[in-house]
């Protein structure tokens, strides 16, 4: 992006008194719908997070004392999406504080994960989160049934004491605790959407549980905020940043990538929803690209630009960064002096996130298309509370284990991957959604499969653990332009879990989450291949990659 592009757009948003005017809530900045400039209204109240929150600081200290003095020793926090991410990246980049409880983020519906944390846990001395904003989220609230139901075998009637929520006034979730007799409930601010509330409640409760310092965090968080609501736009730094993020995309290249210092790895994700969830919509958007290691310059295409967040002095990114600079590809470079810059950055991302939606011409505080694959996830288990299966169809061929979804008559599986790395266009993207447990081995196989795929084509990739992305990128997949092609893969798996009061196991709910998302895409016409791995989940994954592999050398 020519430079003279970047400062237009500032001049022009300094013309349009962006700033004054994003402070005082002027939904006008991007709808002239009236109905959904209401809607924007109530989800502002991100912008006096920092302010607000400090006076929560005491309450919150107080309250993680009561949870050292009663003796847990490992929080669990279950939600999805907005309510997991920056927990998760609290945890992993602050860290546990001496003497203070472990943090677990359960996002998933996995039936291995679920059970392979419960064997690792002490359940009476276990204190679980059940956080959501609507207070109907179908995995937190399945999460709590079973783990409420576990409780109550070893500590009947008193099992209510090992649960807190975090959710908004008037939810479902809030009744459910107060039925049975939640230890706590936090009530978040209903003027915060889900993503962009890292600095309220869902955030911060975690963070106090684990130990970290609430105050320097938030203050932190205070002095980016004071500067992005006093600066001129040139110099003010979510605002110019959002610019930058919004002008890139209307030259095409619509996927930062994001090159992290290894103590910041787990930021990634929070960026990649906070992004993508926002702005991928009305087949427009930005898609971040995480995870992946810096490459030569040659293997990316005009669509990427490089975003650093490094921390302290890590140099470790330079020498990619100066070559990638070199060779056309516009750069940014971020700094934290330390793990408590998350609250600045966080706050940063945020603006930076609405300002690009303002530019961009889309509202970026809904999330249309997540609602839409959670109705087609209820859709599917209502058949299944019907008729006790789910409509699967029958797969195109099965090979060495691994049943093929696909539209016309593949071949064998190498054919089936031609069929659909044919239809990846040049500024396009495939994304690897996966119904898998997150262990290293999976994480490693999905790595190496999108790294063989940017090598050979220049296309990038977007990893992700199913159900988790759909609060993601999944609704980027939906919303945003219709470029994608859509690798889903399923398992049977060796192990199930009840999910109690209901039919199904959590291994029937995961599957019909991804028939769900399966469904969407397809509606849209868009490409999409779904591979069932039937028995050996890692050898059938290993025959994937390969059959991926020989797909890409036969071009």
């Amino acid at each position: 992006m020519p430079r003279s592009d970047l400062d237009e757009r500032l001049a022009r948003l300094a013309n349009d008194d962006f700033v004054a005017r994003l402070y005082s809530r002027d939904a006008s900045l991007w709808s002239a719908d009236p109905a959904t400039q209401v809607a924007i209204r109530e989800r502002l109240g991100w912008l006096d997070l920092p302010q607000t929150m400090t006076g929560a600081i005491d309450g919150l200290r107080a309250f993680a004392e009561e949870v050292r003095e009663a003796g847990f020793r490992d929080a669990v926090l279950l939600g999805m999406g907005g309510s997991s991410l920056s927990p998760r990246v609290l945890a992993e980049t602050i860290g546990i504080a001496p003497g203070y409880p472990s943090l677990t983020v359960l996002d998933t519906t996995d039936p291995a994960t679920i059970l392979t944390l419960e064997r690792g846990l002490d359940l009476t001395r276990a204190l679980f989160i059940v956080s959501s904003k609507s207070g109907a989220t179908i995995e937190a609230l399945s999460l709590f049934a079973y783990f409420r139901e576990r409780l109550r075998a070893v500590k009947a009637g008193s099992e209510g004491e090992n649960f807190i929520a975090i959710t908004d006034e008037g939810t479902a979730l809030q009744a459910l605790a107060r039925e049975h007799g939640f230890r706590r409930v936090f009530l978040n601010p209903s003027d915060v959407g889900g993503r962009f509330s890292a600095l309220s409640y869902f955030g911060m409760l975690p963070a106090a549980l684990i130990g970290a310092d609430l105050g320097l965090l938030l203050r932190r968080a205070s002095a980016m905020a004071a500067l992005c609501a006093a600066s001129a736009v040139a110099e003010n730094p979510g605002v110019r940043l959002g610019a930058t993020l919004g002008e890139l995309a209307l030259a095409g290249r619509d996927k930062p990538t994001l090159l992290l210092s290894p103590a910041l790895e787990s930021l990634g994700g929070w960026l990649e929803q906070m992004l993508a969830e926002s702005t991928g919509k009305d087949g427009r958007g930005i898609l971040p690209i995480g995870g992946e290691p810096p490459a030569t310059p040659e293997v990316y295409g005009d669509d990427r630009f490089f975003v650093h967040l490094g921390l302290g002095e890590d140099t470790s990114a330079d020498g990619a960064l100066e070559a990638l600079g070199r060779a056309g590809h516009p750069v940014v470079r971020l700094r934290l002096e330390d793990p408590y810059d998350l609250g600045a950055e966080f706050y940063r991302w945020e603006v930076a996130t609405a300002t690009a939606g303002a530019i961009l011409g889309i509202n970026p505080f809904d999330e249309p298309n997540v609602a839409e694959s959670k109705a087609n996830t209820e859709k599917l288990l209502d058949i299944y509370r019907a008729e006790g299966a789910l409509p699967e169809g029958a797969p195109a061929l099965s090979e060495d284990g691994v049943a093929v979804f696909a539209d016309g008559s593949p071949g064998d599986l190498a054919g089936a991957f031609t069929s659909l790395l044919r239809r990846l266009r040049a500024g396009g993207y495939l994304a690897l959604a996966a119904y898998l447990p997150e262990t290293p081995s999976m994480r490693a196989a999905l790595q190496s499969m999108r790294l063989a795929i940017r090598d050979a084509t220049k296309a990038a990739t977007t990893p992700g653990f199913g159900p988790r992305y759909l609060h993601s990128t999944g609704q980027f997949h939906k919303g945003g332009p219709a470029n994608g092609v859509f690798l889903l893969l399923t398992i049977d798996g060796a192990e199930d879990a009840p999910v109690p009061g209901e039919p199904y196991t959590f291994a029937v709910l995961r599957r019909a989450q991804a028939l769900g998302d399966l469904e969407a895409l397809r509606r849209r016409g868009l490409p999409v291949l779904r591979l069932h791995l039937q028995t050996d989940v890692e050898g059938g994954l290993a025959r994937v990659g390969g059959a991926l592999d020989a797909a890409l050398r036969a071009g």
